[in-house]
């Protein structure tokens, strides 16, 4: 049975992203294929006829959901009753979760088959909800391995996809091209510094990065120092810092933009933990993650989460291969004695650099086309667990 009507529903533009390529990889296999839901521009030009703008999904924080909740359960409403009514052969949640798992739940009930792309944080903190989940989905569609088989032990049918960006990074890249183009010395060691993107980032770890780097400075002479920029406010804030560290002040390169570049550039990185330490694997580069947060935040993330990394590329290792340094661990001395070890280790750094390669090759999978296999396979009424047949390849 091929599919013919999909309703999705993306809440956010890294939804729509994910959407997009799944649509075309759709709409290669089956022209005549239908879409409807909430996406972006991108989605919406793979042909969704987008029923409420994607923003309408976009609340950030307790009080913007509570403030909004009204509006949510309208459109929620909504949704199910255009969906019930046009019978889809499958409904799509793309990421959202706490939109879309009550909203595949409420479809599935109807009758019709319902899969989630993109999993929650279930294996981190809050695992209940998995129960949830299972009786929300027939099918769950995961970035990363390490979820899949999370899924696969609670007995929810999964399919690991692999990550668009593992696919969008090349597996092979040039650090001496790239420092020519960022107007760095080819011979000297260079160190990324990531202190995050948002203001509140820079404010804990700003200067305890920068403290680190100073001192890294002072004990190996030709060291390049690039720091990115995420915004012209965020690149600011940096410049203001800079200014208390005058030896960090000589060496360091401000970009705007440009992380990527920076970290294909260096010969190590210095990251805030999150998304930025898996695009820094997909770089193959070493690195060191530390992370800062409000006191009252640390003592409620201790008591919920239930793994025992944070950075991704220890999850998916399922082994500690990057340094994690945080809260009281990530003192300016510990962060540089970790930097040092990984600077002055030519052999061990090019062997992770290598580990990294072989890692970024497992995530590398084409995930729109094995996410459309994925659906594909659910309005057949096929099983998913011939989908996923290397879900331990990292």
């Amino acid at each position: 049975m091929e599919p013919r009507r999909i309703y999705l529903v993306a809440g956010e533009l890294s939804g729509d992203i994910l959407g997009a390529g799944l649509m075309r990889e759709l709409n290669a296999r089956h022209p005549d294929v239908e879409f409807r839901g909430i996406g972006g521009p991108r989605m919406q030009a793979q042909g969704l006829n987008s029923r409420f703008p994607l923003e309408t999904l976009s609340v950030m924080g307790l009080v913007e959901v509570i403030k909004h909740l009204p509006e949510l359960i309208r459109v929620r409403r909504t949704l199910r009753e255009e969906a019930i009514a046009w019978q889809p052969d499958i409904m799509i949640g793309i990421d959202a979760p706490d939109f879309n798992i009550g909203l595949e739940k409420q479809l599935r009930e109807t009758g019709i088959t319902t899969a989630h792309y993109v999993s929650p944080s279930v294996w981190a903190w809050r695992q209940g909800r998995v129960k949830k989940i299972a009786k929300a989905v027939d099918g769950m569609l995961t970035l990363l391995p390490f979820e899949a088989a999370f899924y696969l032990r609670h007995q929810v049918p999964v399919a690991f996809v692999g990550h668009p960006l593992a696919d969008e990074l090349p597996l092979e890249n040039d650090r001496s091209s790239t420092r020519q183009s960022l107007g760095l010395d080819e011979q000297a060691p260079v160190l990324a510094l990531l202190p995050g993107s948002r203001s509140n980032e820079i404010r804990f770890l700003g200067a305890t990065f920068m403290q680190a780097a100073e001192q890294l400075c002072q004990q190996h002479g030709a060291l390049q120092v690039v720091i990115p920029a995420a915004s012209a406010q965020r690149r600011d804030e940096i410049a203001q810092l800079l200014e208390t560290f005058p030896v960090l002040g000589e060496r360091a390169v401000l970009l705007d933009g440009q992380a990527r570049e920076a970290m294909v550039a260096s010969d190590a990185v210095l990251l805030a933990s999150g998304t930025a330490a898996l695009e820094a694997m997909l770089c193959h580069r070493a690195m060191v993650v530390a992370y800062k947060m409000a006191p009252v935040t640390h003592w409620l993330a201790k008591r919920l989460v239930k793994t025992s990394w944070v950075s991704l590329p220890n999850l998916i290792a399922q082994q500690s291969i990057v340094p994690e340094l945080i809260q009281d661990d990530a003192s300016p001395e510990a962060i540089a004695e970790q930097l040092s070890a990984l600077l002055s280790d030519d052999p061990g750094r090019h062997a992770l650099e290598a580990r990294f390669a072989s890692m970024h090759q497992a995530l590398q999978r084409n995930a729109s086309r094995r996410a459309a296999d994925a659906i594909d396979a659910l309005v057949a009424g096929q099983p998913l667990a011939a989908q996923d047949d290397s879900i331990d390849g990292c």
